[in-house]
């Protein structure tokens, strides 16, 4: 169950309705946001900035607010109010709004409730991090491939080769590492970086699959690439410029143990109702 209020909605009016719209492919980004005021605003003026350039898909981004506190609403609602400002006054067909859960639930749950507002008719359905590692160019990089791919799913992978730039600590890196090594070994999805925090996915071939996602935290990823494997969905990956911001929040010794003990729920009851195989 998810605690929501769709309590503000800050988009430009009837862009919707324009016919050159309706004939655009069309997508929803969903930014979950826990107390990302020092570092949301940035990302949204840069993303609107890009956006005003981007003509080849009609793009929708939901930022989700997941029970912030009360300084740090105010800042992100004004960063959505100010990006909404430089769609407007430039005439894109992109919109952004702003809804606000009621209490904090997790990243998962926020994306799952910003899919479950995003238009019937939107042919992908996204999400990317709030906070800013991943910059707005890359975002924009990433939706100009939609248009013409085939597959049904890109996600991101942090990856340090030539011609991408990847910033992350030494301890996050080996402890990302490990985690997809046990990933690998409990799901057996081919992928590099189940955790970035990019992600498109083709709207016909997950929406089947949006009622059946339960994981409210960080194991929502593995979740949707586990459904969609059930059906052979062509999914890759895609490496992306990625610079981390400030140190792990994870406890050393006891997040491990509890990221396995998820893992291994999460495997369980995917199994149990035929997400896993």
């Amino acid at each position: 169950h998810i605690s929501c209020v769709n309590d503000v909605s800050l988009a430009r009016p009837n862009v919707k309705d324009s016919p050159v719209v309706r004939a655009m492919l069309s997508l929803t980004t969903i930014l979950p946001a826990y107390n990302e005021g020092e570092s949301l605003p940035a990302f949204l003026r840069a993303w609107a900035e890009h956006a005003v350039s981007r003509r080849g898909m009609a793009v929708t981004a939901l930022v989700i607010d997941d029970g912030s506190r009360p300084d740090q609403e105010a800042k992100q609602r004004l960063a959505v109010e100010t990006a909404s400002a430089v769609l407007t006054a430039a005439h894109t067909p992109h919109q952004i709004q702003y809804h606000r859960a009621r209490r904090n639930q997790g990243k998962g749950a926020s994306i799952r409730w910003g899919w479950s507002l995003a238009d019937p008719a939107c042919r992908w359905l996204s999400f990317v991090d709030a906070d800013g590692a991943i910059d707005a160019r890359e975002y924009w990089r990433l939706v100009d491939q939609l248009p013409g791919a085939t597959v049904d799913a890109l996600c991101g992978a942090r990856v340090n080769m030539l011609g991408r730039s990847v910033n992350r600590s030494l301890f996050r890196h080996l402890q990302g590492r490990s985690f997809a090594t046990v990933v690998e070994l409990l799901f057996h999805l081919g992928f590099y970086d189940t955790q970035c925090g990019i992600k498109f996915f083709r709207a016909e071939r997950l929406r089947p699959f949006l009622g059946r996602l339960r994981e409210n935290r960080w194991l929502l990823d593995i979740e949707l690439l586990a459904w969609l494997k059930t059906v052979n969905a062509r999914c890759i990956e895609t490496p992306i410029d990625c610079h981390e911001r400030g140190g792990s929040a994870l406890v050393f010794g006891l997040d491990p143990i509890r990221m396995l003990f998820g893992l291994l729920a999460l495997r369980s009851r995917l199994r149990g109702t035929g997400g896993a195989r």
